[in-house]
């Protein structure tokens, strides 16, 4: 079994990357004891686990598919009961696997554990039920290519599953539970989500972050999901870096040890989010459009080329138009934006100043080298212009898919994958 604090010091401390130590964030439900009585179930996501005088206390429960195979590898290391489980928050990745975990009590006739989480976790579970359909659909944008390799994050008919427990024991700030001897103390910050919780545990100075950090750029911007928090979220990093941890235990990726080490990680990036959140206000308050802001707001290269910020999964740009959301509103500053036409009629009023969807598709073509931005936007034109002409919907597929080849993050490579192939079966049918 791998040690997975050497590894995580191999990248951090040594540079060095995937070819050499394997995936960083791995899914493959097998559990590796990190000290005395802790221990963590490498899954989607992570389950952490904390032994003490009077059962286990568990961080997250994983996805509902992945429940089973979370308690199965923790059986595996030991039989206590479950006495607690802790929500660091409210996604199904994190709570989906509820059910596993009360199922394994059942069967065991002990008690079914303690759900301890923010009080605005059972406000998420409502949205959740009440959004079932569109939940289900971005799931498949953005997770679409792990269920097409088998391993879904959600179930087909509900996207929250109905074992998932709401918390029967609730906070809202700060909660300090002692636990079979074992004192953990409970922070909220806002950050990935307005229920997400931290903890420090003194006995064994750690940290449970749960989505406070990924191993990639925070996902602070996913563009199909409600309000993400940039500022907080970095003074939630800043709080855990003067906490002077010693093991540091991440939701996704894998565990940090030495103070000076998980300071330096967090404080990267709280910086990088302070920026972001710096240069996008500052611009806001002289007045630039959200277009204006997106194309001048980045991060340099070098702070995305470390190990734990690369944007694979969510990227600045899109944590800039969050941030545009929470403080602007969703009015982007462009006045024909406010009470737009159809795009259906706008795109036939351009193909017929253009010569017919045809030559805004030749257009698109001619553009995807030079600026494969614009040529998006032709391609989409050309389709909403004349949406079953199968030669317009054979370019949207070309150049969607070649956007997709050219991103790095997870979700824009969803995004656009998720269009070609919807233009691809056009075309095709």
């Amino acid at each position: 079994m791998a040690d997975l604090l050497a590894l995580s010091r191999a990248v951090i401390d040594e540079g060095k990357g995937t070819e050499d130590v394997g995936p960083i964030n791995r899914i493959n439900h097998q559990l590796s004891e990190l000290g005395n009585g802790v221990a963590m179930v490498e899954a989607f996501s992570h389950s952490v686990l904390f032994a003490t005088d009077d059962g286990l206390v568990a961080f997250d429960t994983s996805n509902p598919e992945g429940g089973s195979k979370v308690v199965s590898a923790i059986r595996g290391w030991k039989k206590d009961r479950f006495n607690t489980l802790v929500y660091t928050h409210g996604h199904v990745d994190h709570v989906g696997g509820c059910g596993a975990f009360c199922a394994d009590c059942a069967s065991s006739g002990t008690p079914r554990p303690r759900i301890v989480g923010h009080e605005n976790v059972a406000a998420r579970f409502d949205r959740y039920n009440f959004t079932n359909g569109y939940n289900r659909l971005i799931n498949e944008r953005q997770f679409g290519q792990f269920r097409r390799r088998g391993y879904d994050i959600s179930s087909e008919q509900r996207f929250l599953p109905e074992s998932a427990a709401k918390p029967d024991t609730v906070y809202r700030d700060h909660l300090t539970l002692n636990i079979g001897g074992l004192d953990i103390e409970l922070h909220h910050a806002r950050g990935e989500t307005d229920d997400h919780t931290w903890a420090w545990i003194p006995k064994h100075k750690a940290i449970c972050a749960g989505d406070f950090f990924i191993w990639n750029f925070p996902n602070a911007g996913n563009p199909q999901k409600v309000q993400r928090y940039p500022r907080e979220w970095a003074e939630a990093m800043r709080a855990m870096a003067a906490m002077d941890a010693e093991l540091f235990l991440p939701a996704h990726g894998l565990p940090i040890e030495g103070k000076a080490r998980i300071k330096r990680v967090l404080t990267d990036v709280a910086e990088a989010l302070e920026h972001l959140v710096y240069e996008t206000v500052k611009l806001m308050n002289e007045g630039a459009r959200l277009n204006d802001i997106v194309h001048s707001v980045n991060v340099e290269q070098r702070v995305l080329d470390k190990p734990y910020l690369k944007p694979m999964y969510d990227e600045p740009e899109f944590v800039v138009r969050n941030i545009w959301r929470l403080y602007g509103g969703w009015y982007d500053g462009n006045p024909a934006h406010l009470k737009p036409a159809r795009e259906s009629a706008l795109a036939r009023e351009l193909a017929s100043l253009a010569g017919g969807a045809g030559a805004l598709a030749k257009r698109a073509l001619e553009m995807a080298d030079k600026d494969i931005r614009v040529a998006c936007h032709l391609a989409e034109l050309a389709v909403l212009a004349d949406p079953d002409s199968k030669s317009a919907h054979g370019v949207r597929a070309e150049i969607f898919q070649k956007r997709r080849n050219g991103e790095t993050s997870l979700m824009a490579k969803g995004i656009f994958g998720y269009a070609a192939n919807e233009s691809k079966a056009r075309a095709e049918g």
